[in-house]
């Protein structure tokens, strides 16, 4: 090995072994207890977007829409600060169910424009059944788990067995805890939030390869070095990209985050949670794996061809 100082990281896989079976039980606990608050995309509802001539306090909005009957909904802004987007849930049992899309639109219409000093104008409207709602939540599910499938294929091919199981248990990990923060705090999952968990996957996918690519190459050229020693030692040499990367990433969603407006608060807030824990399972969780799995030089060797070893001698 080279003079650089290698950080064992392996040294600390039993007490980070238990962090993650604690985050992770506390995300199952919180699917059980809470359950997820899906967003009107997986519900089903109506969308009304508005357009005042002046600035609308938003909360004066959803006080105006809870007087007209309405429990389950959000107001949001979206463009400017005087669009408002109102997106109202089915239930079930009240609400929509009571009334036509088309007649909650013209409550509601009626509602802010009796309790507004300003012009309100309607730019549109939408809605979409609980059906198809239904339909969506059972594809995004579907989408994740083939994708997982197709990356344990993929990196079988390209690596070996055990390093498939180590990234798909990583990635499993990190799915997990990003929905499982969605359900321990109540925020709602919608669409974008499950287009920000596929783009986890991608990202903690890209991160653990970097990893495996490097300790695959160190395997083969420091053959007489144990495989913990290894491990670290490849760690340590992919920490400043991972960290770097990891950083840069995160300063451009808190911007996102703080200013970005409503509207993707829970992209970003799944983003950020995603690559803070994607970052953390590409140095241990898949990495832990591999030493659980025992995984050695002979794992990555070519399997040497009949006669070949014959052909050798002299």
């Amino acid at each position: 090995m080279s003079e650089m100082k290698v950080i064992k990281f392996m040294d600390y896989r039993n007490p980070t072994t238990v962090f993650s079976a604690v985050l992770l039980l506390l995300s199952i606990g919180s699917f059980i207890v809470n359950g997820m608050q899906y967003g009107l995309d997986f519900t089903g509802g109506t969308q009304i977007q508005v357009s005042y001539s002046e600035v609308p306090n938003l909360e004066d909005i959803r006080s105006t829409i809870r007087e007209a009957g309405y429990q389950n909904f959000e107001v949001v802004n979206f463009r400017t600060d005087r669009d408002v987007q109102i997106r109202i849930q089915e239930t079930g049992s009240a609400d929509l169910d009571q009334v036509t899309a088309a007649q909650a639109t013209d409550i509601v219409l009626a509602a802010l424009q009796a309790n507004s000093d300003s012009d309100v104008e309607i730019l549109g409207t939408g809605f979409i059944g609980a059906q198809v709602g239904e339909e969506l939540r059972e594809q995004g599910g579907l989408g994740m788990l083939v994708a997982l499938i197709m990356i344990m294929i993929y990196i079988s091919l390209r690596f070996q067995y055990k390093f498939a199981v180590g990234a798909v248990a990583a990635l499993a990990h990190d799915v997990t805890i990003v929905l499982g923060f969605f359900a321990f705090f109540g925020v709602d999952f919608d669409l974008t939030v499950l287009a920000a968990v596929l783009a986890v996957i991608g990202y903690s996918l890209n991160d653990t390869i970097v990893v495996f690519d490097r300790i695959r190459e160190n395997f083969r050229i420091l053959r007489k070095t144990d495989p913990i020693d290894v491990i670290n030692y490849s760690i340590t040499q992919t920490l400043d990209r991972t960290l770097i990367t990891s950083g840069t990433t995160l300063l451009v969603l808190l911007a996102l985050f703080l200013f970005g407006g409503e509207m993707i608060h829970g992209f970003a807030t799944a983003l950020i949670v995603g690559i803070v824990i994607g970052t953390y399972s590409s140095i241990y969780v898949a990495s832990e794996i591999l030493t659980y799995m025992e995984v050695s030089k002979e794992d990555l060797m070519p399997p040497e061809k009949e006669g070949e070893e014959a052909d050798a001698l002299p």
